[in-house]
């Protein structure tokens, strides 16, 4: 049970792994609005066609087409805001997508839990028939559709090399978290992803039109939002993965106790939605992703402090701040890096993101994962493991501080609003 399980949720990644790459060309071939519709709509009929499923096959298969809608989803909205706001509206609209992406992990579970004890399994995937279905209804009257006016030839060759070195890179960051193949293989896995991704480096270096546009990475502010942004977001993942299971295993309590706390994260990045926009505008983003690389390692080091006897309002002040943090870390990542980049490249720019984005968010779980199992080795978890992998996992944004220290102070200040009488530096 338990290996059809991962088996489950790791094809669902390995296709949103293998597509991500795709969806900028895609849109700029058929048009924002009618790959954002399409894309909803399968995600919603792929996960229909998942509660009828009858056996694993059928259920993994349909889990590729849900993974395909899926990869398609986000960077395709995100290219929408990016395309639909001006620059100095752009905080105020990665505000509102950074909401849904935070509320999602810490209410998903509470949410499945309820479906899975009360009704089934199959309903969990029922319910994003209606959802799906509403989607499409508002993004088709509410969004235009923008087409590139000389769309690029598709990659192919590009397209299998990148996908092959992703999927198994997916595979192998999976099987740390979710150990489905010997820990060997996976490692074998690893070196094979890098060996393919340096491949698919080399092809993408002769040409004009890649799938994966590497040359991006010469945008500085696109790179260290993405690269260094990554190594912050890795840890910033990690903790919504170790703080429920500090609060069943460390603790003691019922997953729907630790589905209640870990929601208080959430609460949080609601509650200082109001306060992101004028602290980036008063700020800005070297001083404000700075600042919240150095919040975001002091908050998971707290999290290892907490104990089985500390007042629960406390834990909840305590994961509500963390949600804080996270929230307006989140909104300034995702803002900087596009603050610069040409309208010209932006849908190519989006797929870049969503591959470095899908794969930093794996790579945290694993890192969480990984942890507390050479921590806690053939015995039992106790809350001193927790303790020392939440420390360790903090060195990760506390190292992403170094990266973001590269920022000019004026950098994104068309975005941000924030601006200061020195001259920008070069």
């Amino acid at each position: 049970m338990p290996l059809r399980l991962n088996l489950v949720i790791t094809t669902y990644l390995l296709s949103l792994a293998v597509f991500i790459p795709v969806s900028g060309w895609v849109a700029d071939r058929l048009g924002t609005r009618v790959v954002f519709c399409a894309a909803i709509a399968i995600f919603a009929a792929g996960s229909a066609l998942c509660g009828l499923s009858s056996n694993l096959p059928m259920l993994l298969g349909m889990r590729v087409l849900q993974g395909f809608g899926g990869a398609m989803m986000t960077p395709v909205g995100r290219l929408i805001l990016l395309r639909s706001f001006p620059r100095s509206g752009l905080v105020s609209a990665m505000n509102w997508m950074t909401i849904p992406a935070m509320i999602g992990p810490t209410m998903g579970p509470i949410v499945g839990g309820f479906l899975t004890t009360y009704l089934s399994w199959r309903a969990i995937f029922y319910l994003n028939l209606p959802i799906g279905l509403a989607g499409v209804v508002l993004a088709l009257w509410l969004i235009e559709n923008f087409r590139a006016p000389a769309p690029t030839r598709f990659d192919l060759r590009g397209f299998f090399i990148a996908g092959s070195g992703l999927a198994l890179l997916e595979l192998a960051i999976e099987n740390v978290g979710r150990p489905m193949i010997p820990r060997p293989l996976g490692t074998v896995f690893f070196v094979a992803a890098f060996a393919i991704l340096l491949l698919y480096g080399w092809h993408a270096g002769g040409r004009e039109d890649p799938i994966l546009d590497l040359r991006l990475f010469r945008i500085r502010t696109f790179r260290i939002g993405t690269v260094t942004g990554s190594i912050c977001r890795m840890g910033l993942d990690a903790v919504p993965f170790l703080l429920p299971l500090l609060f069943q295993i460390g603790f003691g309590l019922s997953p729907v106790q630790s589905g209640l706390l870990s929601f208080s994260s959430s609460l949080g990045a609601m509650l200082v939605r109001t306060l992101s926009t004028p602290l980036l505008r008063f700020f800005g983003f070297r001083r404000l992703l700075v600042g919240g690389a150095f919040l975001a390692a002091a908050v998971t080091v707290g999290c290892g402090l907490l104990r089985p006897e500390t007042p629960a309002w406390l834990i909840v002040l305590f994961v509500l701040l963390s949600g804080c943090v996270r929230s307006i870390q989140y909104l300034g990542l995702n803002t900087i890096s596009y603050a610069d980049v040409p309208g010209a490249v932006l849908s190519k720019s989006t797929s870049v993101g969503g591959v470095a984005q899908q794969l930093a968010r794996g790579f945290g779980i694993a890192i969480g994962a990984a942890l507390l199992a050479l921590i806690a080795g053939p015995t039992t978890l106790t809350i001193e493991d927790f303790r020392l992998a939440f420390l360790l996992i903090a060195l990760l944004p506390l190292a992403s501080a170094l990266g973001f220290l590269r920022l000019s102070p004026l950098d994104g200040a068309e975005v941000s609003g924030h601006h200061q009488t020195q001259p920008r530096s070069a």
